[in-house]
C-alpha cells in the first residue's frame, strides 16, 4: 500500500514539473544565489558593510535593489583633537593597494594652477602670467600635501578673525612691509590681525562706518559684496557681522600669503586677479564691488576691468573706491606722484564710470562711490551719443570659465517700464534666502519651477537633519566648522540649511553641470563660483573644515580620473576635516577603497528616506598628520 502511494507522489510530481516547466524555474533560482553570494563578495571590499540584495518576485533577480546596512564599526570620531599644543607627526602609514605617499614638504603650500614656476612662462602683459596656468596630466603630483609641522586647527570663529596660528601659514614678511598699516602683527606662537588696511590704519570697523554714512547697508539691501585685491580680508571680515557676505581676492605672492591668512581667518576668499579672463562669478551676482588701493589700472585697456565689474554687479548695485587717485589733492605726497598724474588718473575712471552709465553717488574724504542703474533704458538712448563702448551681442553673460573679457557693455535685461529692475528686484536680507529668485520666477533657468525651489529647499533642511544624526558636531554652534565647500551646489539648498550656524559655504557650481545655477545662488544671498574638478582650485591646501560632494563623482565619470579629484579634496581639506559624499552605492564603495589610501576614515549610511535608494552616503573623516619634525621648514 505504502507503495502504491509513493508511486501516485511520484506521478504527481511529475505532472506538476511537466505543467510549470520546473526546470527554468530551478536555473533562475540557482542563478539568483550565485549573483546574491557574488554581490556579498564585490562589496565586502574589507570592511564590515555587508551587501544586503533584495528583489522584487516579478522582476526575476534582473533589477536587484542594493543596500548598505552598516553591522557595528568604530563611531567616526568628528571632533577636533589638535587645536593647542598636540604636535603628532606621522603614524606608520596603512597601506592598501591604492596607498598615496606624502609629498615632500616643499609641497606645503602648493597650489597647482598658481604654481610660481609655472606661471613664470606666460607673458606679464596685463598680469596673464598671475591667471590660472594648470599643469599638464603628466605633471600631477599622485601624492598628499603635507600640513607643516605642528599645525592647530584653527581658532573657531569669531576668535579666528583677529587670530591665526604662525606654524600655519609661517610668514612674517608682512608684519614688516604693513606694520605701520595695522594689517597683521607676530606675538608668539599666532599672528594678530588689528582690522587694519592700508587705507584704514585705524581698522575695518570705522571704515565700514565710514561707507555707511554714504550708502545704507544695514537694510539688507546689500548683502553679496567682492573685494578686489583684499589683502588679509579684513574689510570683509568685518561684514560679516553686519549680515554681509563677502568674497575676497587677490594674486598670489603679490604679497606673501594674503589670501591664505583670509581663509585661516574663516574669511571666504580666493586666490585671483583681474588679468584677461572674466572673474569666475555669473553677471548680476554682486551688490556691491570694493577697492582699497587695490592697484589696478581701472582707466586702462579700453577701461576693461571696470567692463567687467560693471557685468558681475547687480542693477542698482554699488562700486567703492578709496586710495589712488581719491582725495589726491591731500593724498599726493604720500603716494609720491604728481598732481598732475593722479588727477589724469581720476578723470581716466569718471570717463569709464560715464560711459558704463554709471552715476557718481558719493564723494567724501578718501572714498568715492558710483552706482549702476537699474536698467539700460536711458543707456540705450545715450549709446547713440556716446558710443563707446558699444553694447555686447550674443554672448552668454554668466559664462566665465575661462571666458576671455570684452570691451563691451554687457545689456541688461529688457524691461517694459523705466523704473522696473532689469532681470526682477531682489528681496533684502533675510526674505532674500527663501523667495523665488527672478532668475527662477521669470523662467530664465530652463527646467526649474517656482515650486521645484521651494520644495528644494525643504528638502535640504531633511537632508542636514540627517546628516546630524550622523554627525553631531555639524549640527553645534559653537564653530566646530567655519569654511565649507559644496562641491555641486545646484540651487544652494545645503548652504541655505546651513544659514543660522556661524560657517560660510563656498558653493561651487562646474560648468559641466547641465544647468548653470550660479546665478540663482547669487540671488538667495549665496556666494559662490565656477569651477570644474578636473583641474585644481584656486585656493591653498587646507582651506575647508568639511567638502560636500552631491553627485560629483557621478558627474565626472569618464571626464576625469576619480584619484585626482579625491586628491585635490585631500589637498583642500583640513587635517581632521569632514567630507560628505552623496551618490550611486557602486560609487561609493569604489571612493572608499581608495580613501583608505589616503588614510581616511569612512562609512557608508543609507539614504534620508529609505535603504532601497541606490543613493547613499559616505561619511569621512581626514586623519590628523603633519610634515615630520625635522623638515626643511616653509620659508
Amino acid at each position: 500500500m505504502a507503495g502504491h502511494n509513493n508511486n501516485t507522489i511520484l506521478k504527481q510530481f511529475l505532472a506538476i514539473c511537466k505543467n510549470t516547466n520546473l526546470v527554468p524555474m530551478l536555473l533562475i533560482s540557482l542563478l539568483c544565489s550565485v549573483s546574491y553570494f557574488f554581490g556579498v563578495y564585490q562589496h565586502s571590499d574589507g570592511t564590515n558593510s555587508t551587501a544586503i540584495i533584495s528583489q522584487d518576485h516579478d522582476q526575476n533577480c534582473l533589477s536587484p535593489k542594493i543596500t548598505i546596512r552598516t553591522t557595528p564599526q568604530p563611531v567616526l570620531n568628528f571632533k577636533t583633537n589638535h587645536t593647542a599644543e598636540d604636535e603628532l607627526t606621522n603614524a606608520k602609514p596603512y597601506v592598501s593597494s591604492t596607498y598615496f605617499p606624502p609629498c615632500d614638504i616643499k609641497y606645503s603650500e602648493y597650489t597647482p594652477c598658481e604654481d610660481l614656476q609655472r606661471s613664470l612662462k606666460f607673458t606679464r602683459d596685463k598680469l596673464i602670467y598671475r591667471e590660472r596656468h594648470c599643469p599638464e596630466k603628466d605633471e600631477l603630483l599622485k601624492c598628499r600635501i603635507p600640513a607643516p609641522y605642528g599645525y592647530k586647527n584653527p581658532f573657531k570663529w569669531p576668535v579666528s578673525r583677529d587670530f591665526a596660528w604662525f606654524s600655519n601659514a609661517p610668514h612674517k614678511h608682512l608684519t614688516v612691509e604693513k606694520a605701520g598699516q595695522n594689517w597683521i602683527r607676530f606675538e608668539g606662537d599666532r599672528f594678530r590681525f588689528p582690522g587694519g588696511g592700508t587705507m584704514f590704519p585705524n581698522g575695518a570697523d570705522k571704515y565700514i562706518d565710514d561707507i555707511a554714512k554714504l550708502i545704507n547697508i544695514k537694510d539688507g539691501s546689500i548683502r553679496t559684496v567682492i573685494d578686489t585685491g583684499c589683502g588679509v580680508a579684513s574689510w570683509g571680515a568685518y561684514l560679516l557681522s553686519r549680515n554681509i557676505l563677502p568674497i575676497s581676492f587677490a594674486p598670489k605672492d603679490s604679497h606673501e600669503a594674503q589670501v591664505q591668512f583670509a581663509l585661516e581667518r574663516g574669511v571666504p576668499a580666493l586666490i585671483g586677479v583681474l588679468a584677461s579672463n572674466r572673474l569666475p562669478y555669473p553677471s548680476r551676482a554682486f551688490d556691491m564691488a570694493h577697492c582699497s588701493r587695490c592697484l589696478i589700472p581701472w582707466g586702462l585697456f579700453d577701461g576693461q576691468y571696470l567692463i567687467e565689474v560693471d557685468r558681475i554687479l547687480r542693477p542698482g548695485g554699488y562700486w567703492v573706491l578709496s586710495g589712488p587717485p581719491i582725495n589726491w589733492k591731500q593724498r599726493y605726497r604720500g603716494w609720491n606722484r604728481t598732481q598732475d598724474d593722479l588727477h589724469s588718473e581720476q578723470s581716466q575712471i569718471e570717463a569709464v564710470a560715464k560711459s558704463l552709465c554709471w552715476k557718481k553717488f558719493a564723494e567724501k574724504g578718501d572714498i568715492a562711490i558710483w552706482q549702476k542703474p537699474t536698467n539700460h533704458v536711458h543707456c540705450k538712448i545715450n549709446r547713440k551719443v556716446l558710443r563707446r563702448p558699444p553694447f555686447c551681442q550674443a554672448q552668454n553673460p554668466d559664462q566665465a570659465w575661462y571666458t576671455k573679457m570684452d570691451t563691451c557693455l554687457t545689456p541688461l535685461p529688457e524691461v517694459a517700464e523705466l523704473r522696473e529692475v532689469a532681470g526682477g528686484k531682489l528681496a533684502n536680507w533675510p526674505e532674500r534666502l527663501t523667495t523665488t529668485p527672478p532668475r527662477i520666477r521669470s523662467g530664465s533657468i530652463e527646467g526649474i519651477t517656482e515650486k521645484m525651489f521651494q520644495e528644494d529647499t525643504k528638502l535640504w533642511k531633511k537632508r542636514l537633519a540627517h546628516y546630524q544624526n550622523v554627525n553631531s558636531e555639524l549640527g553645534n554652534k559653537d564653530g566646530r566648522y567655519r569654511n565649507l565647500l559644496d562641491m555641486n551646489a545646484k540651487l544652494g539648498g545645503f548652504a541655505a540649511s546651513l544659514v543660522d550656524y556661524p560657517l560660510w559655504v563656498m558653493n561651487v557650481v562646474p560648468p559641466e553641470a547641465k544647468i548653470d545655477t550660479l546665478g540663482v545662488i547669487y540671488e538667495r544671498g549665496l556666494t559662490g563660483t565656477y569651477q570644474s574638478w578636473c583641474e585644481a582650485m584656486s585656493t591653498y591646501p587646507r582651506t575647508y573644515d568639511l567638502i560636500h560632494a552631491d553627485s560629483v563623482f557621478s558627474l565626472y565619470q569618464d571626464r576625469c580620473e576619480m584619484e585626482d579629484i579625491l586628491l585635490e579634496m585631500d589637498r583642500i581639506l583640513r587635517p581632521e576635516g569632514t567630507v560628505i559624499f552623496r551618490d550611486d552605492v557602486d560609487i561609493l564603495l569604489k571612493i572608499k577603497t581608495m580613501t583608505e589610501g589616503f588614510e581616511w576614515s569612512s562609512q557608508i549610511i543609507d539614504h534620508e528616506d529609505s535603504p532601497h535608494f541606490r543613493e547613499k552616503m559616505l561619511f569621512a573623516v581626514k586623519k590628523y598628520w603633519t610634515a615630520p619634525s625635522d623638515a626643511n621648514s616653509v620659508s
